[in-house]
């Protein structure tokens, strides 16, 4: 079992898998986590579970500090490329790591920017645009997905893409509508810009993960949900997490 300690803002937050021999540790102010000890295969999952959990609380690139990690197997260092991929779809989100010891053209780390030491990685991310990104956490009751139309409005209006507020505003109503009847939990709406296409994602604390059948029948009534969501994105999915999931989508801009 993992277990996180979060303490007040500002200070650590500690990451510990039971039997494990890695630890991971963050400070919630900075976009660098550093993972310690000793990397074995049977520890992967874990890791993976608790960066996507990092990269969910907060919007943003993330640098994996892996310094003082030491990895038993060269294929493990994969997670961090698998990580990469699974939130490559996610608003505001991706991974840069920290490693003297790897060779940036280890193909287990495709995909993945790999720095030698962290001042080259903090002036990398200091090179990155800043993230632009709106959240805004809601309860699972009638009048959430109304909120997060506005939020997907404001966003598209300040970003320049007004041309994807309407689908914008159908793909979150009914990722909203989603957990409103399904999962019923709180849940945090994000939003933002990658060029001209917009990520929205919704994470809420239900393991419960959506079905999507393909098409409806033409008679059949409600369930319709994700398949606005399939017709209206570019691409969609959604992410298992220890705690609950995160649905997200890609919506490009109209050709």
């Amino acid at each position: 079992m993992t277990r996180i300690e979060r303490p007040a803002a500002g200070h650590e937050t500690t990451i510990d898998s039971a039997g494990a021999r890695w630890r991971l540790t963050a400070d919630e102010s900075s976009a660098v986590v550093r993972l310690t000890g000793l990397l074995e295969p049977a520890g992967v999952p874990a890791v993976r579970d608790a960066l996507l959990i990092r990269l969910c609380d907060r919007p943003g690139p993330v640098v994996a500090d892996l310094t003082d990690l030491r990895v038993t197997d060269p294929a493990a260092r994969s997670v961090f490329a698998d990580v990469q991929r699974e939130v490559a779809g996610w608003p505001a989100a991706g991974l840069l790591v920290c490693d003297p010891s790897a060779d940036r053209l280890d193909p287990a780390l495709a995909g993945v920017p790999v720095l030698p030491d962290l001042d080259a990685a903090m002036d990398a991310l200091a090179r990155s645009p800043m993230a632009a990104v709106l959240s805004a956490d809601l309860v699972p009751a009638v009048g959430s997905a109304r909120q997060a139309r506005e939020l997907v409005t404001d966003g598209c209006v300040r970003w320049g893409l007004p041309a994807l507020a309407e689908a914008g505003g159908i793909a979150v109503t009914e990722l909203v509508n989603n957990v409103v009847a399904h999962a019923g939990t709180p849940m945090t709406v994000r939003v933002a810009p990658d060029g001209e296409a917009l990520h929205l994602a919704v994470r809420d604390h239900s393991t419960h993960q959506p079905a999507f059948a393909g098409p409806a029948s033409p008679t059949s009534i409600g369930g319709r949900g994700l398949l606005l969501v399939d017709a209206l994105a570019d691409r969609w999915g959604s992410t298992p997490l220890p705690d609950g999931k995160l649905v997200w989508c890609v919506l490009a801009a109209p050709a």
